[in-house]
């Protein structure tokens, strides 16, 4: 009998995006397309200007590998996230995930903006993968953006918040582009981590990015307080004053990457003048033009993502996990009184939470930069009856490093549905619960394509206050974040205007 020939090989995947054809690599939940830029290389005299379109290109081009990446360096101090540096000078680059890469195929799309303090980060790590969105119907863009001194840093000669332009710009890519790779350009829910869920509040105040998505889901969300052009400016006065170099784009235009990162750090580093600053000093900040208002203020008193539905939340011990070995009773409570609790809510603070001094600032800084600001952007919004959900996941870690606790970062591989992705382990222990990862990740998929998590997680409504409470057994409750919204009242300008750290 002669034996049969085995049928080709399916020829790769090529799809044709409005710069040029891309091709891509079949997997067996879809097909990935890597490193597809969607502005051209910020260098030279782009180094520190509004992203470019690319250049367009005629010959397929290969897209099997993660782009360049605009983290030069990593950084544990940000993120437990194992997110891999790639050089190169085209940073400006996605990667598109997607179950079916047909012109027509109307997908609902995430697109995801990576954390990393905004000064770190990788859109090639391993937990941002697309896969079990793919299985799930859902196309997932990742993105790379400018981060750093580069995003960030005010400068007098170059426009501002260069980082949000990209953002914009790359949902201007999904929004021309998407609809070839199976995705429906008018079903695109925008999310991230950290700094990325920061990215999401910071693009619903942004005029020019209406009209580019329909929904929000903002995952410990980074938006630093105090903010506004001021703090900007002292920003770059700082940087000028500990690096000794002109903060203008003239100036560091030329600088090696290694140099500008040194610089970078100097500015970052502690000291008495850094008090008055926020703890990101390099992050999204209102320009009165791209961003016109802070951000917070612009959520909860303004029009800002009115008709947007957010889904959003935190952990319950985003930094608890940090050492703080020096710290004493009286520093506690100096930071305490700082932010404007008197002596019953200091003493009700300390009755709360059980542990050393360095247990209790650390629960501080995450009620204050995480879980009261979620509990009071939801509260502002439900108010006005914009659809809103809020979160908070409860599931603590097994793994020795974070045991018990519910930290930064421990959400994600929920989220993605990716237990078993390189660097899980390390962070959550062995043996996650895949049954509460099928929960938070069905909740994602179902809010991205119905908008709306489904039954079992309700709106938000006040004085309800109905909140999902992600553990080994989900479930919804009334009013959980009640303690610590009482805590830390004082934090409010006014009745709806929330501030973080």
């Amino acid at each position: 009998m002669t034996p049969r020939t085995p049928p080709p090989a399916p020829a790769p995947p090529v799809v044709r995006t409005a710069h040029g054809p891309v091709r891509g690599e079949r997997r067996a939940t879809g097909v990935r397309f890597l490193g597809i830029p969607y502005a051209r290389p910020p260098v030279g005299p782009l180094r520190f200007a509004a992203p470019v379109p690319p250049e367009p290109w005629t010959e397929e081009r290969d897209a099997t590998v993660y782009g360049p990446t605009a983290q030069r360096r990593a950084s544990a101090d940000v993120t437990a996230i194992p997110e891999p540096t790639v050089p190169g000078p085209g940073i400006l680059n996605l990667n598109v995930f997607t179950p079916d890469p047909s012109p027509g195929a109307g997908l609902p799309v995430l697109v995801w903006i990576h954390g990393g303090g905004f000064v770190a980060g990788s859109a090639a790590s391993p937990w941002y993968d697309g896969a079990a969105f793919n299985r799930d119907g859902v196309v997932v863009v990742t993105v790379g953006y400018r981060l750093g001194v580069e995003g960030f840093l005010r400068l007098p000669d170059a426009p501002d918040n260069r980082g949000v332009r990209d953002w914009i710009a790359a949902l201007e890519w999904a929004r021309d582009n998407i609809t070839a790779f199976g995705g429906d350009p008018a079903k695109v829910t925008v999310a991230g981590q950290s700094a990325g869920g920061g990215a999401v509040l910071t693009l619903l105040a942004t005029p020019s990015a209406r009209g580019l998505f329909r929904a929000g889901i903002s995952a410990s969300g980074a938006v630093m307080r105090p903010q506004g052009p001021d703090v900007a400016d002292a920003v770059r006065r700082l940087f000028t004053a500990r690096t000794g170099i002109p903060a203008t784009a003239a100036a560091l235009r030329d600088l090696t990457d290694a140099e500008l990162l040194d610089h970078q750090e100097r500015l970052n580093a502690p000291g008495p003048e850094r008090t008055a600053l926020p703890i990101l000093a390099l992050a999204p900040f209102p320009d009165g033009m791209l961003v016109p208002e802070p951000v917070p203020e612009a959520l909860v008193t303004g029009d800002a993502g009115a008709d947007v539905p957010l889904l959003l939340g935190c952990t319950a011990h985003e930094f608890n996990g940090m050492p703080q070995p020096d710290t004493t009773p009286e520093d506690v409570r100096v930071m305490l009184t700082a932010h404007g609790l008197d002596e019953a809510r200091i003493r009700r603070f300390l009755d709360t939470y059980g542990g050393g001094p360095g247990d209790q600032l650390n629960q501080a800084v995450t009620d204050t930069a995480f879980r009261f600001p979620a509990a009071a952007v939801a509260d502002a919004r439900a108010r006005r009856g914009r659809p809103t959900w809020l979160y908070e996941f409860r599931w603590p870690s097994t793994a020795p490093a974070f045991a018990g606790l519910a930290h930064h970062c421990t959400d994600l591989p929920f989220a993605f549905d990716l237990l078993g992705a390189e660097g899980v382990v390390p962070v959550l222990g062995t043996h996650p619960p895949q049954h509460l990862a099928d929960a938070v990740h069905g909740a994602w998929v179902a809010f991205v394509r119905d908008l709306d998590p489904g039954p079992d997680w309700p709106r938000h409504t006040v004085p309800e206050r109905r909140t999902r409470i992600w553990d080994d057994t989900p479930r919804t409750e009334s009013d959980p974040l009640r303690p610590v919204r009482e805590i830390w009242s004082p934090l409010l300008s006014d009745p709806t205007t929330p501030q973080g750290n």
